[in-house]
């Protein structure tokens, strides 16, 4: 006997009526079929293709049931961290380390090649590489052992290793894939809940090294940034990933540029790049409250007439907005208005021009590396309501930077160094250092510093490393 609500208009309509017409026994079936697949599916949509995983694209060693999907202050669980700006709060972690460098808890070697950096949110790791130009996502649990696999899109075809951070927001895991496939999946069933190719529907024009973005989740959206001649960004709905809006063009293609969001006046505002501007948009309507040409020369080149790369995430502190670029290009610090529609310029600085390592502030000023040639750069310190230079200091090669705990995590990237630095603006005082790996170039990856742990990544393997001043028993969400 079926006493469950749900199965009733099922019962319904297989029971047997007076009278009926062919057409009308047909619209019944129809009916019952639709039920029939809802039941099954669940909550499940799918933009354009239905699109399962199978043998050949997935891997699993074991069926998962997540206990949160909810994010905790302490995880990082999207690109640069809780705040899109490289800064953790996490205190408690070591001041210096022994010789060869903190304690390696695990390491995997099978994470495919990328320079994404790792996501940590409802107890596991996510991490995304490629393989024979496909990209995937792989889940590791918090000892570095293999969960499952899916994969999700195409590479692009220079530089293919995989480029977009994970996002996670209540279970699912949201990527861009390097050909501009905006992806959404499904954590709880390791599958893909719905996937479009955004890049070719919004006829996205964009730079020599393909799709580089992480995507922004806000509310109920899930944004990207295609640019070209229809649209700049668009927000997808984040269940289903229908368009909810698309912003007007500005005629320009797409930088590497991972986007932000602030507040400014009670408004909230998404910040990124373009090839030549630096745009806020509101994230409900889409609207480009203002543009500042940022690249002031034809075909998105520098003064040296080298391909400009725009790859920085914006700063924002204050009503004041800090962007920056490699080749030459230099920083721009803006001031938002009140209202957060219009911005003057501040200072401009050429010294601190970031290739794609990122910035990070800390107490008034701002740090990370500049770019000197494609092999080389600094470690520059500048102050922030000023611009001016407090060090310009070369240490091995330029590259990527993470602060917590008052300390500077450096990683340079054409040897694999990793330092501790003190944040402070009087030089570049490295307390300890260590080097990963052998293997030389393209060590591009951003740290991440989450739950005491130093998440560092080259080629294919992802390393964990304990930099807790002391242990402290935290809870997790898979105990």
């Amino acid at each position: 006997m079926l006493d469950n609500g749900c199965f009733s208009p099922i019962v319904t309509l297989m029971s047997k009526p007076k009278r009926i017409t062919l057409v009308g026994r047909i619209a019944q079936i129809s009916i019952l079929i639709v039920i029939c697949l809802l039941l099954y599916n669940g909550s499940m949509y799918i933009v354009e293709t239905v699109y399962r995983d199978d043998d050949e694209n997935q891997e699993s060693d074991t069926n998962l049931n997540f206990n949160s999907t909810t994010v905790m202050d302490w995880e990082w669980a999207q690109w640069q961290g809780p705040n899109r700006d490289s800064r953790s709060a996490e205190t408690n972690l070591l001041k210096s380390w022994p010789k060869h460098g903190p304690n390696l808890i695990w390491k995997n070697n099978d994470t495919g090649q990328g320079w994404s950096s790792p996501t940590i949110a409802g107890g596991y790791v996510y991490v995304t590489g490629t393989k024979k130009k496909k990209e995937f996502l792989v889940c590791l649990d918090l000892a570095g052992q293999f969960k499952w696999k899916v994969i999700y899109g195409s590479a692009t075809c220079r530089y293919s290793g995989a480029r977009s951070t994970p996002t996670y927001d209540k279970g699912n895991i949201y990527v861009i894939s390097g050909i501009g496939e905006v992806v959404c999946i499904d954590t709880r069933k390791s599958m893909i809940a719905w996937k479009l190719n955004a890049y070719k529907i919004f006829q996205g024009e964009c730079g020599n090294f393909g799709i580089a973005e992480s995507p922004l989740v806000v509310d109920d959206k899930v944004i990207y940034t295609p640019c070209g001649k229809q649209t700049t960004m668009v927000a997808l709905d984040k269940l289903t990933g229908e368009t909810i809006w698309k912003s007007e063009s500005i005629n320009d293609v797409s930088a590497y540029v991972s986007p932000t969001i602030i507040e400014r006046g009670g408004r909230k505002i998404i910040l990124t790049v373009t090839g030549s501007y630096i745009v806020g948009i509101d994230p409900e309507k889409g609207e480009i409250l203002w543009k500042y040409l940022y690249v002031k020369n034809d075909k998105g080149e520098n003064l040296l007439g080298t391909l400009m790369a725009n790859a920085t995430t914006p700063l924002y502190r204050n009503g004041q907005i800090y962007v920056t670029s490699g080749y030459n290009q230099g920083g721009v610090a803006l001031e938002l208005s009140e209202n957060g529609r219009s911005v003057r310029v501040v200072w401009e600085e050429k010294i601190l021009d970031c290739h794609h390592g990122g910035v990070v502030y800390h107490n008034g000023y701002v740090y990370g590396a500049s770019w000197r040639n494609n092999a080389d750069g600094n470690w520059v310190c500048i102050n922030w309501k000023t611009g001016e230079v407090m060090y310009d200091h070369h240490w091995f090669d330029k590259g990527s930077i993470v602060y917590a705990d008052d300390m500077l995590y450096c990683y340079e990237e054409e040897q694999g160094h990793v330092a501790l630095i003190k944040a402070t603006p009087g030089k570049f005082d490295v307390v300890s250092s260590f080097k990963v790996s052998t293997e030389k170039g393209e060590n591009w990856t951003h740290p991440v510093i989450c739950d005491g742990r130093l998440y560092i990544r080259y080629k294919d393997a992802l390393l964990a490393y304990d930099v807790k001043q002391k242990q402290e028993y935290r809870k997790t969400n898979d105990e």
